[in-house]
């Protein structure tokens, strides 16, 4: 099912006024993609990039090519490991997030 364009403009300006709420998101971008679901992990992260960074400005930090970025992030994107980890780290940055991996006891 195609998401609307409504609803892409609603996320992104809820991401650009309410800090806490890209925070929140970013977690389940990063969640989904840890659970394989990547077709809903990378759009999430296309949100913030779109509303934070921009492509043009995360193409600067991170060396890679904008439309590589574009590529890699749309719902089919394959990203390498390297690639998906030094985006990973742009959008934290820019969000004053610290990414750290912590064990849960499994269900």
């Amino acid at each position: 099912m195609a998401i609307t364009q409504h609803y892409k403009e609603t996320v992104i300006a809820r991401i650009k006024r309410d800090r806490e709420f890209a925070k929140a998101l970013f977690v389940e971008a990063i969640n989904a993609l840890l659970e394989g679901e990547t077709a809903e992990g990378l759009p999430m992260l296309r949100y913030l990039i779109h509303a934070q960074i921009t492509f043009k400005e995360l193409a600067r930090q991170t060396g890679l090519g904008e439309k590589s970025l574009h590529r890699m992030l749309n719902r089919n994107g394959n990203p390498t490991a390297k690639n998906l980890g030094t985006i990973i780290r742009s959008i934290a940055e820019d969000l004053d997030i610290k990414v750290r991996v912590e064990r849960a006891a499994c269900r």
